[in-house]
């Protein structure tokens, strides 16, 4: 296509000042811009930004006339559930690991800049005794798990572990986990794919310039994980492995249950297509999205969307009404993954990130700017609630299972710190409850020995443990 068709077909959609510096830069960088908008499916990716726009002008009323809460008969708890039935959805659950239909699929497709470091934030050491990173500890429990299930069905089960990266850190990802050996898991079952990325836009729709000859790009959101893993092969390896429940969760919660038997049990007794792992909200004001129902259908309400006053109702029981704290912690069958990907992907909600993006100016210079000037369109991974045809939700205790990394240190929250301590605040429960007369010190607990507190009493009873120290094996 010669650069006169292509400025044609850019002022079809109003994108022609793409090719503005094209007399400036060398036949290599024109062949590299050339290369970046025909890649670009001009008139899907300006669709995306009047819808992303039309849903944002749409999505600003406030839906206190039309939130509802969870209905009961799809909700449980497990802290009101008896130890009879969590132990017979633990069992279930490792029986679906034990027959290899089980797939982790973990959403790592950002860096750790609010972190102050430029490198994925799965390879980020919190300072734990074992300098664990999160994708080390995450490796760690897959294997723990995998025995778990033999141990109880004498049948050894693999599971598959989908790492959706970035075009930021899949390199990066891909080179970690070579160099340490896939941390004990075999290669094969390991599969890292990239997200999609779609143009930055101004805010009256043009695609922004991040030099002269690139397009400024930037992931497609969590959200962006439907079409990847239909696009990048991954259902059709899961189809050819066998693979019937797929736990979906983000890098950066360093207390996640890996492919928890106990919530993959619990979908499974409810023939649940779609599920959701939620915990209590701390307070009325805590800043997370709560997942409920509007108008009959599941999703996410973020808090900025209902009033103080509805966020504030309480049951007769005391608790929030609305109390779903939403963690990005996800199951799904194998076969709603295809339905999303064949038939719904195109219907998901388009959202508008307000960014600060660097951008070439009508200059030719390059501005770097201190306000917010460009709009992201994402996709949200919890969009596909509303497609559900048997929607579940369980109910788990923050303290045991959440404790997210976003920030540095000097936020004093969701940090390296706090979460290190959370880690290390659990395990030492775990360790009492197996009868350690004392726990002091960072005392941890590798995951091999111990994917949820089973497996502690020789090395706990009677004994006080001193850190720092990390309890691989019984002494």
């Amino acid at each position: 296509m010669e650069v006169n068709c292509l400025k044609e077909k850019l002022q079809k959609f109003n994108q022609d000042h793409l090719l503005q510096f094209w007399d400036e830069i060398s036949d290599q960088e024109k062949s590299a811009l050339f290369k970046d908008i025909l890649e670009l499916d001009l008139p899907e990716v300006t669709s995306y930004f009047s819808k992303a726009m039309n849903f944002l002008n749409a999505n600003t009323e406030i839906l206190d006339s039309k939130i509802q809460p969870i209905p009961g008969d799809v909700f449980e708890s497990l802290c009101t559930s008896t130890p009879a039935k969590l132990d017979q959805y633990e069992l279930r659950g490792l029986k679906e690991i034990s027959e290899g239909r089980v797939a982790v699929l973990l959403m790592a497709g950002g860096q750790g800049t609010r972190l102050g470091v430029n490198y994925p934030k799965g390879m980020y050491d919190v300072g734990l005794p074992s300098h664990s990173t999160l994708f080390h500890l995450q490796a760690l429990r897959i294997r723990r798990l995998q025995e778990l299930a033999e141990e109880k069905f004498k049948k050894w089960g693999q599971i598959a572990w989908y790492i959706m990266t970035s075009e930021a850190t899949h390199d990066t990802t891909l080179t970690y986990f070579e160099k340490n050996d896939y941390f004990g898991l075999k290669k094969e079952n390991l599969k890292a794919f990239k997200q999609e990325m779609l143009p930055c836009f101004t805010f009256d729709g043009k695609i922004i310039l991040d030099e002269k000859n690139r397009i400024s790009k930037a992931p497609d959101g969590n959200g962006g994980l439907y079409r990847a893993l239909k696009s990048r092969g991954i259902l059709e390896d899961m189809l050819t492995r066998g693979i019937n429940s797929v736990h979906v969760f983000s890098v950066d919660n360093i207390l996640v249950k890996v492919a928890d038997p106990v919530f993959i049990g619990f979908c499974l007794s409810r023939s649940a297509d779609c599920a959701v792992k939620v915990v209590p909200k701390r307070s009325p004001t805590e800043a997370v999205g709560v997942v409920c129902q509007v108008e009959g259908k599941y999703r996410v309400v973020e808090y900025s969307e209902i009033t103080l006053k509805t966020a504030e109702l309480r049951n007769k029981d005391g608790e929030l009404t609305f109390n779903a704290g939403n963690i990005c912690n996800h199951y799904f069958t194998l076969d709603f993954l295809f339905s999303i990907g064949n038939a719904h992907e195109s219907d998901l909600d388009l959202h508008v990130a307000k960014k600060k993006v660097p951008y070439i100016n009508e200059y030719g210079k390059k501005i770097i700017p201190t306000s917010p000037n460009g709009i992201k369109v994402e996709k949200f991974v919890f969009d596909v609630f509303k497609f559900a045809k048997n929607f579940a939700a369980w109910e788990t205790i923050r303290e045991c299972e959440f404790s997210a990394l976003k920030n540095s240190d000097i936020a004093g929250f969701d940090c390296p710190s706090t979460v290190r301590k959370d880690l290390l605040s659990l395990q030492k429960k775990w360790l009492l409850d197996a009868g350690a007369l004392s726990v002091n010190g960072d005392v941890e607990i590798s995951p091999l020995l111990s994917y949820a507190g089973e497996n502690l009493k020789e090395m706990a009873n009677g004994k006080n443990l001193q850190g720092p120290v990390v309890l691989a094996s019984h002494l």
